[in-house]
């Protein structure tokens, strides 16, 4: 029986080379998914306060030691190194939370709310909430008749030099409220909203978060305020929550946090005229920008 010969095998094809690898970028790219509820759990979060309390304490035991070493005194610091301490103190609980939350996933800068976020949304927001901050922190101060004024300006040395004026109001005015922003909006009460807590179909963990958290932030002030403003405060911090959750974005709360602080600097401790703390509270928004802005500039506004 005859039979044709099996067709000849076709040449290979080259396959195509490999894609370049790239090192993987320190924040998530900008292009993925818009999400709303960070991805780590809601134990990070007193596990970070734990951590950063620790922490916190180490490095200013650390401070104060070196500073001794330089001349300063151990009971009563100089402000170089008050001021030094307190920015060791806030810097160790934003990396206690950066640490725990790399554990599980690399985290993109608008998990922690740097994203941008239209101008009326965030007027509205930061004109409401100061609205209702002052308004009900002005009636608590008359029934109570608060005429005490913090203590950490103080501390700091605000009256002493110039420079310690500028550095004082630079931690202050910018770098305290970017970072307790960061850790206590951005990545604290991020991950209390992701506790199971409904009632119905109305999902309750924001509400619970931002009253938890707003408590938290008014006891972290409890060394440098005096104890009757810890309600204030911590009136404060839920409704910085109330503006993180409603914008989806953390700039507006630094935005209200910087220009809190400066009231309290400028009128309580300075005396400043109101051209002045305006000055104040702009300069003050012009640091966070240029430090945080590239942060949030890839990420478009959720609404």
């Amino acid at each position: 029986m005859a039979s044709s010969p099996p067709p000849p095998p076709s040449p290979a094809q080259p396959s195509p080379p490999p894609a370049p690898t790239a090192e993987p970028p320190a924040i998530a790219p900008a292009d993925g998914p818009l999400v709303e509820h960070p991805p780590w759990p809601a134990w990070t979060a007193p596990a970070a306060l734990i951590l950063g309390l620790a922490l916190g304490a180490l490095g200013t035991i650390i401070v104060d030691v070196i500073a001794h070493i330089g001349g300063s005194s151990l009971q009563n610091p100089s402000p170089a190194a008050n001021i030094i301490a307190d920015i060791v103190f806030d810097l160790c609980f934003v990396g206690a939370a950066l640490w725990l939350v790399s554990w599980r996933s690399r985290p993109r800068a608008s998990d922690f709310g740097y994203r941008r976020v239209s101008l009326p949304s965030a007027a509205k927001a930061f004109v409401l909430a100061a609205a209702g901050y002052y308004g009900l922190t002005a009636i608590y101060g008359t029934v109570l008749s608060l005429h005490q004024s913090d203590k950490l300006p103080s501390d700091l040395g605000v009256t002493h030099s110039t420079a310690a004026l500028v550095a004082a109001a630079i931690f202050v005015c910018a770098i305290a409220p970017m970072a307790e922003e960061f850790f206590f909006r951005g990545f604290f009460f991020g991950a209390l909203r992701n506790l199971p807590i409904r009632l119905g179909e109305r999902d309750l963990a924001p509400w619970v978060a931002a009253v938890v958290t707003g408590i938290l932030f008014g006891l972290a002030h409890l060394g440098s305020a005096p104890a009757e403003y810890l309600v204030p405060l911590g009136f404060l911090g839920f409704v910085l929550c109330l503006i993180r959750w409603r914008t989806g974005s953390l700039y507006p709360c630094m935005a209200l946090h910087a220009a809190n602080n400066a009231l309290a600097l400028g009128v309580q401790q300075l005396s400043w005229n109101a051209p002045e703390i305006v000055g104040l509270i702009f300069a003050s928004w012009l640091v966070i920008a240029v430090v945080t802005g590239p942060l949030g500039r890839r990420y478009p506004a959720l609404a």
